[in-house]
């Protein structure tokens, strides 16, 4: 059951079909693990007192996600997958109980912490096991059904979420996460256990010094969130930082990543400009509605949903048609709808337009992601031999977080200095929609590699 086989039918052909059901699932509860904490973090900060916290608990956790990027991609290339995707888990679930239960805002911080190391992983792993188990041909349709596992969580997670935290607790938001992880892995484990994934030819790249690196980057990250606490020595903690992480994720990077050389490096240099420009942007769209429009937090969930649909659909389209489209044309409209969902929300920020204008324009947001994101993946793939399959998917995972994290905590800096104004929402959308548009320069770079060999 390797990428060697012959075509099947599809990935719902029986002997895809657990894999696919497996992988989904996880997907799906990662989806509403991810809606339902943008929609309730809101709601914790003010009960633990943790505003000052607020950008660290959606930044450190991507931080902390680069190293098990790192340590999963390195033991992939190395073993088959299941054993690091099973440890991944175990951390996932572990930093979930730990939020969960939290006391305080620094504890929740801490579980997020490690909840980024599964979550890395876990998606690192994952994409291993798309390239092992599943044909090239049939790689655009599974991130298509990746992307589609968002649907059901758009539409009734951030409501979920908000009734939970206010019937019962948001803790739950946290538990019931884990609990439900646990059985989905267990479906996963089950029919991979004892399959031959292994690469046969292991890779021997050295990897303390990249797991150095990984951990270099994670902290820079995180002294980038919380540069705002450093008072007059925030200027400093901010370069520092940022030259830290510049120096040391390169070797984490295909060569020539950060000048976008053509080819793979403008593939993960374009999911780093369009992950920092939505997730970025993305936490402070139930905020506004909560802090400006009197929204409840169930209301305010319904702010994602629109996009989450539009994503779902558009990765449905991507998968299907993808190879028609073409690279640059994907990269142009999907470019465009991002920076148009960004300007919407600038705009209604500004000059206090009627909520329905950034509910209605962030969906925008999700048909440009929904087109661009599983394509990114699927060249990937193409780009990568079964040596390389753990290090590329990591690379890529790593510049989706490091975009993220590094966006949010300068979105966050921005946002607090600007607090006293009426400037700081409009002003983070116009930087996502700054890094929307940067991201036109390595789309058109990325080159064709084969997707359906």
């Amino acid at each position: 059951m390797s990428s060697a086989v012959g075509a099947a039918p599809g990935i719902w052909h029986p002997r895809f079909v657990w894999v696919t059901l497996g992988a989904v699932a996880m997907i799906f509860l990662a989806a509403t693990q991810a809606l339902a904490v943008t929609t309730v973090m809101p709601l914790v900060s003010a009960d633990l007192g943790g505003a000052a916290l607020y950008a660290v608990a959606f930044s450190g956790t991507l931080a902390t996600s680069v190293i098990g990027m790192v340590a999963v991609g390195a033991w992939c290339d190395r073993k088959d997958p299941v054993v690091p995707l099973a440890t991944a888990v175990a951390l996932f679930v572990a930093g979930l109980l730990i939020a969960g239960l939290a006391p305080s805002m620094p504890v929740l911080v801490l579980g997020r912490l490690l909840q980024g190391l599964g979550t890395g992983g876990q998606t690192v792993a994952l994409y291993v096991v798309v390239a092992r188990v599943y044909p090239a041909a049939l790689h655009g349709r599974v991130f298509a059904a990746f992307s589609a596992a968002w649907v059901i969580p758009s539409i009734v997670g951030p409501a979920l979420a908000g009734f939970v935290a206010e019937r019962l607790h948001w803790r739950w938001v946290f538990l019931g996460v884990a609990m439900l992880t646990l059985a989905a892995f267990a479906v996963v484990y089950w029919r991979l256990h004892g399959l031959p994934l292994g690469t046969g030819d292991p890779s021997r790249a050295p990897v303390l010094r990249r797991l150095a690196l990984s951990c270099i980057v994670a902290v820079g990250a995180l002294a980038l969130s919380l540069a705002g606490e450093a008072g007059a020595g925030a200027p400093l903690v901010i370069v520092v930082a940022v030259v830290a992480i510049a120096l040391a994720v390169r070797p984490l990077l295909p060569p020539g990543t950060l000048r976008a050389r053509r080819g793979l490096a403008s593939v993960v240099l374009m999911r780093a400009l369009i992950a920092g420009a939505l997730f970025g942007a993305e936490i402070y769209v139930p905020y506004l509605l909560i802090d400006d429009y009197g929204f409840s937090a169930t209301a305010a969930g319904l702010g994602l949903t629109s996009a989450a649909l539009l994503w779902a659909v558009a990765a449905a389209v991507q998968g299907r048609y993808g190879d028609r489209l073409g690279d640059a044309r994907i990269t142009i409209i999907g470019v465009a709808l991002l920076a148009a969902a960004t300007l919407a929300a600038a705009a209604t920020a500004a000059w206090h337009l009627q909520p329905w204008v950034i509910i209605a324009g962030w969906a925008l947001a999700g048909a440009g992601m929904g087109l661009m994101y599983p394509r990114l993946t699927v060249l990937t793939l193409a780009y990568s031999t079964p040596q390389n399959q753990g290090f590329n998917s990591s690379a890529l995972s790593i510049a989706d977080s490091v975009g993220a994290s590094a966006s949010i905590a300068v979105m966050g800096l921005t946002f607090v200095a600007l607090t006293a104004t009426d400037a700081g929402f409009w002003t983070v959308f116009l930087i996502a929609g700054a890094l929307a548009l940067l991201a036109v320069f390595p789309g058109l770079r990325m080159g064709h590699a084969g997707e359906r060999r």
